[in-house]
């Protein structure tokens, strides 16, 4: 049995939202599992969904290890399935195999330097399976610990694309590194993308990459520079991570006024183009606002990483994963703006800071520094 430091979250039925770091136990790896020495797990947006939600932080009780803050409604009823269980974080990061299981797949990691997707990767050790776990070879547990969400998310778009007939795609907030991600897999496909940002900065980075069609929100003339970038790609394809507002909504109407714009005659019911958006997240923590404004023939649906890789199909999943190793430093390397141990991630400045979520502002946890 090994003991280590581990970030446990608790939500209780009164609102109570308590995040702390305990000493836990790690069972010996059986069968397919092995026990990882976690060295560097990234904060993603889909690990604050269970770390720190919509919690009142600013007001939060602070203390070395641990925080308790305020869940409001209706956030805290929308979590009752959670109420009362403690709960681990940290989907993805990187360590070294120091135990495996009796399979001959999780004794070939014996040793080696592997990312993978415990679920609890905000600890000391992880028990993980051998099927999820990625060689690293010469590569450092940092450039390794944010090889599967990001980079298998992005490669999910570009199949999921292809799968559904499309040879173009629209995606928000774009500048993250899941978007300069998206960016070069897509040059390197053959798929056309719109990106859209809401700064300059970001537009001056995405073309840097070698993206030929990125869009400011913020400028004035928005929704003609969509209307203009959908016409050039017959983008009508789009992910959308913010999910609260009217992002989405304004993407639909656009692609719903270029179709409409090519129709040889009026119909009340709007064009005939499939319009489709996926939301993949929640940057946005307040209501889809969505407006009668685009025909009838749309979609909104929810995409998540894992029923992709499930429906896409071992065959799939192997071809996408060799890619992510082969270009761990290139097309798929990520970026930190900080770095931080088990305690330090529980400060009140670094949670301020990350749960923001702001473009290129990732930070990585480190967690026996």
């Amino acid at each position: 049995m090994t003991t280590g430091k581990q970030l446990f979250t608790t939500l209780d039925a009164g609102g109570a939202l308590t995040v702390e770091i305990a000493e836990a136990s790690f069972p010996e790896p059986t069968g397919n599992q092995v026990l990882v020495k976690m060295e560097a797990a990234p904060i993603n947006p889909s690990d604050l969904a269970i770390l720190t939600s919509a919690a009142d932080f600013d007001n939060a009780e602070y203390s070395h290890g641990k925080v308790v803050a305020q869940m409001p409604e209706p956030f805290l009823s929308g979590q009752k399935g959670r109420h009362g269980q403690r709960l681990p974080a940290g989907n993805e990061g990187a360590g070294t195999v120091i135990a495996t299981g009796d399979s001959d797949m999780a004794k070939a990691l014996m040793g080696q330097r592997v990312a993978c997707v415990p679920g609890n990767a905000f600890s000391q050790y992880a028990i993980a399976d051998a099927m999820m776990c990625l060689p690293l070879g010469d590569h450092s547990s940092e450039v390794g610990a944010s090889s599967f969400v990001n980079p298998m998310t992005a490669l999910a778009f570009v199949e999921t694309a292809k799968m559904e007939g499309h040879d173009a795609i629209i995606h928000l907030a774009a500048a993250s590194n899941l978007g300069q991600m998206l960016n070069k897999i897509c040059l390197e496909d053959g798929m056309k993308l719109v990106n859209i940002v809401r700064k300059q900065e970001h537009v001056d980075q995405l073309k840097a990459l070698g993206a030929e069609h990125v869009v400011n929100s913020s400028d004035d003339d928005y929704m003609a520079q969509l209307r203009a970038a959908i016409a050039a790609t017959g983008a009508f394809l789009g992910f959308d991570p913010i999910g609260g507002g009217q992002a989405s909504d304004g993407v639909l109407k656009a692609m719903e006024q270029v179709a409409a714009s090519q129709m040889n005659e009026f119909s009340r019911y709007g064009s005939n183009q499939d319009k489709k958006m996926y939301m993949y997240g929640r940057l946005d923590l307040g209501p889809t606002i969505l407006t009668p404004s685009y025909g009838l023939q749309w979609s909104i649906a929810g995409f998540l990483l894992t029923p992709f890789l499930a429906k896409a199909g071992m065959e799939t999943v192997v071809r996408l994963r060799t890619r992510v190793q082969q270009n761990l430093t290139t097309t798929f390397a990520s970026h930190y703006k900080a770095k931080v141990n088990l305690e330090e991630m529980l400060t009140k400045e670094a949670i301020q800071d990350y749960r923001q979520m702001k473009t290129g502002e990732k930070y990585l946890v480190t967690p026996h520094s």
